[in-house]
């Protein structure tokens, strides 16, 4: 049987793909697009759910949610990684498309009240959404098969500070009541997804399998893969949130140890993802509190690349 997935997204050129694959992977029931801001704005982002949805031939449900932090000041979206329209910038095709009226935090209540036990919320952006659902339900801690975050990292080093990840980053109070909720939690950091390398060859093949969604992941690479070039000496690009789904689909993939998860929600610090390792004592217990989490802290990243490549080429849009 399909996994029910809601897919909470900030696209985002590696939102896309990750979004292609979950349009398109048979053992994936994909029940909606929720959006938040992060990689863009939060209008941008809903324009960009419609459209890459549309392209793929399907008619997905897309709710808009978190237009900012909970607490902090919302930072600019990064024009230089993602495009200003989150889709390297390209020329993009009209929608025809809407959102829906209920809202991200709304849809994903209604959806895991309707089958309890069933859906797993992958989120991809800034956990604004997630945080807002569990506002207006604390029980779906006991109703969701599982929470997978691309988010994070405990070994790695950040991306966008010496120590924070962007997701959680640019919301470090919604992160740290997601991270530290007692329901079944996988993350899926930059541990993982730093090594894995979407290379020219492997997007190419992704490409001419993906009809006119694949022009736009074709293209919106092309910028992405510019940017990881310049920034990090990569030829290529680090397919972030489509980590998620293979850890969800195929997790012999990763390397993945238990632990408590905290996040420093201010100070130079800010945004970093902190792991205290299951049964490990320390001085005292303030970062031990709550349900242990499945924390990724490594990948087969050539595994992972060809799951993907495989994914994309095996079913097709059109």
């Amino acid at each position: 049987m399909p996994i029910p997935i809601i897919f909470d997204t900030d696209p985002g050129v590696d939102d896309a793909q990750a979004i292609a694959i979950a349009l398109a992977h048979p053992e994936i029931e994909l029940l909606g697009l929720t959006t938040t801001f992060g990689n863009v704005t939060i209008e941008v982002a809903t324009h960009n759910a419609l459209l890459l949805a549309e392209l793929a031939g399907q008619s997905i449900p897309v709710a808009q949610g978190a237009a900012g932090p909970m607490v902090k000041r919302k930072n600019p979206p990064p024009g230089h990684i993602h495009g200003d329209n989150g889709l390297g910038n390209i020329a993009l095709p009209e929608i025809t498309t809407q959102a829906l009226k209920q809202s991200a935090a709304q849809f994903i209540v209604d959806q895991v009240n309707a089958r309890p036990g069933e859906v797993v919320l992958v989120a991809v952006g800034p956990l604004g959404n997630l945080a807002a659902a569990l506002q207006l339900d604390p029980g779906l801690v006991d109703k969701v098969k599982r929470v997978v975050v691309m988010g994070g990292s405990i070994r790695e080093g950040g991306n966008v500070t010496p120590v924070a990840e962007a997701n959680i980053f640019n919301d470090p109070h919604a992160a740290a009541r997601v991270l530290q909720a007692d329901w079944p939690l996988t993350l899926v950091g930059l541990d993982a997804t730093h090594r894995c390398v979407l290379d020219p060859q492997s997007m190419a093949r992704i490409v001419e399998a993906q009809g006119a969604l694949g022009k736009v992941l074709d293209e919106s690479y092309a910028f992405y893969r510019q940017f990881y070039q310049q920034a990090l000496g990569i030829d290529g690009c680090c397919p972030h949130d489509s980590c998620a789904l293979v850890w969800l689909l195929r997790p012999d993939l990763f390397s993945v140890e238990r632990g408590h998860l905290s996040v420093v929600t201010d100070g130079l610090a800010e945004g970093q993802t902190v792991m205290a390792p299951e049964q490990r004592e320390f001085v005292d217990t303030r970062w031990s509190q709550g349900t242990a989490a499945e924390v990724c802290l490594s990948a087969n990243g050539p595994g992972v690349i060809d799951w993907i490549v495989e994914t994309l080429t095996t079913y097709p849009s059109p």
